[in-house]
């Protein structure tokens, strides 16, 4: 990657790196386990658009989604790499992972992305807690202490183990908690449709902090429907000419400053359209009637 790419919907600040704000969500490799090439290509067409920011974990797929980074990049610095802890692949019963939350865990789980990232130092470690959903989620009382976790990553952080912390699925306060050990990013699932945590998003952004929103079109869970199935986005896409994710990561990208996209697929023209959508400009009467659906 060269610095004369252009970066696509502008770049924005992950902690000391500057790092587009189209990156790409790496859960969709998961399927790649047996075709490792197809995934090493994905990558790298992602890497051509400009789009130098990977969200992974070494849950996705018992390590195969970094793995696969690691065939495409190594550790290539250009490429900013933000990992997650918290929880730990398992097989069998009704859901794939387990909660791994103590300190001595979340350290073993760091190493681990090492190994399968085959990299020195990971840029940035979020701390995945189980307190909204969707996914796994625990009564308060079962919540490990925040302070006790962040301090097993501030200790890894000062032995350059780490780059930079950040949390995924918190609540408001917890941010706020958090902020003195110098997080850089949250990550929350917040869409056009789904706007339930615009007060941490406000807070991150006075804190500047990057707000990286996870199912940013929506999921088929009950509480965050479908973007591109909305008849506003759809109205919206049809007059720009474009698609209706176009138009929610668009939204998304002109919301505030702050926000980082990790859209994930496994195709390269879906890639490629995802890419695109950091050119998409929305008049302010279209921004307007989309703001108004969540209202």
């Amino acid at each position: 990657m060269t610095g004369t790419i252009t970066r696509p919907g502008g770049t924005a600040q992950l902690g000391t790196r500057t790092v587009s704000r189209v990156g790409y969500g790496a859960m969709a490799l998961e399927r790649f386990e047996y075709d490792p090439e197809a995934a090493v290509a994905l990558l790298r067409r992602a890497a051509e658009l400009g789009i130098d920011h990977i969200d992974t974990a070494d849950f996705y797929g018992r390590s195969v989604s970094n793995d696969l980074i690691r065939r495409a990049f190594g550790s290539d610095e250009a490429v900013t790499v933000v990992t997650k802890v918290g929880a730990v692949r398992v097989e069998g019963g009704t859901f794939p992972l387990a909660l791994e939350q103590r300190p001595e865990q979340l350290r073993e789980q760091v190493h681990a992305n090492l190994r399968s990232l085959g990299r020195d130092r990971l840029d940035v470690v979020n701390l995945r807690r189980p307190e909204v959903g969707p996914g796994i989620t625990v009564p308060d009382d079962e919540l490990v202490d925040l302070d006790d976790q962040l301090a097993e990553l501030v200790a890894l952080r000062d032995e350059g183990t780490i780059g930079a912390i950040g949390l995924s699925a918190v609540r408001h306060a917890t941010v706020q908690r958090a902020l003195p050990a110098g997080i850089v990013c949250v990550q929350n699932a917040f869409s056009v449709l789904s706007r339930e945590f615009e007060d941490a998003l406000a807070l991150c952004l006075a804190e500047g902090v990057a707000w990286v929103p996870y199912f940013p079109l929506g999921s088929g869970f009950p509480q965050l429907p479908s973007v591109t199935e909305d008849p506003v986005v759809q109205s919206v896409a049809s007059e720009l000419g474009v698609t209706p994710a176009q138009v929610g990561l668009a939204w998304l990208i002109g919301h505030a400053p702050n926000i980082l996209l990790i859209p994930g697929t496994g195709s390269i023209p879906h890639l490629e359209e995802n890419a695109a959508a950091g050119g998409v400009s929305l008049t302010a009467e279209q921004r307007e009637r989309l703001d108004a659906i969540a209202a």
